[in-house]
C-alpha cells in the first residue's frame, strides 16, 4: 500500500540523513503491514530540478519504483532527478545506478565518508516510465 505525506520523510530523514530532516519535502512510502518499509522523500524543488532521497528496508516491487518516478518527471514536471550519496555509502550507490542515476560529479572530502558524489537522472533516460 502506498502512504504519502510528512511520516514518510521523517522516516526517510531517519534512515538516510544524519541530521533527521529535509526541511520542506514529499514523502511517498510503501506499507508492509501497516508499517512504512520504503520511501522517498523529494526537496529542493527549483523548476527543472528536485532532489530524490531513497531509503529501502525490503525489496521493491516495479509498481512502487514505477510511482516515485512518476511524481518527479509527470507530477512535478521536473528535466532531472538529482541524489547525493556519500562515498562510503555503497548499497545506496548501487540502488541509484540500478534506477539508473549516473554520476555527475563529486565533492571531495565533503561527506563523513568521503566524497559526496552528485548522481542524477534526466526525464529521458527514465526507464521507469509509462512511455506514450
Amino acid at each position: 500500500m502506498i502512504t504519502i505525506g510528512p511520516g514518510v520523510v521523517e522516516w526517510v530523514a531517519k534512515k538516510t540523513n544524519d541530521f533527521g530532516n529535509f526541511g520542506c519535502a514529499v514523502g511517498i512510502g510503501w506499507l508492509h503491514d501497516g508499517e512504512i518499509v520504503a520511501g522517498v522523500a523529494y526537496n529542493e524543488f527549483n523548476g527543472p530540478n528536485i532532489n530524490a532521497h531513497i531509503a529501502v528496508d525490503r525489496p521493491l516491487t516495479r509498481a512502487f519504483v514505477k510511482i516515485i518516478f512518476d511524481y518527479p518527471f509527470n507530477k512535478a514536471k521536473v528535466d532531472r532527478v538529482t541524489c547525493l550519496i556519500g562515498e562510503d555509502n555503497t548499497k545506496s550507490r548501487k540502488l541509484c545506478q540500478h534506477f539508473g542515476f549516473h554520476e555527475e560529479a563529486r565533492l571531495a572530502g565533503a561527506h563523513p565518508g568521503g566524497d559526496l558524489i552528485i548522481y542524477r537522472l534526466w526525464r529521458n533516460e527514465c526507464k521507469w516510465l509509462e512511455k506514450k
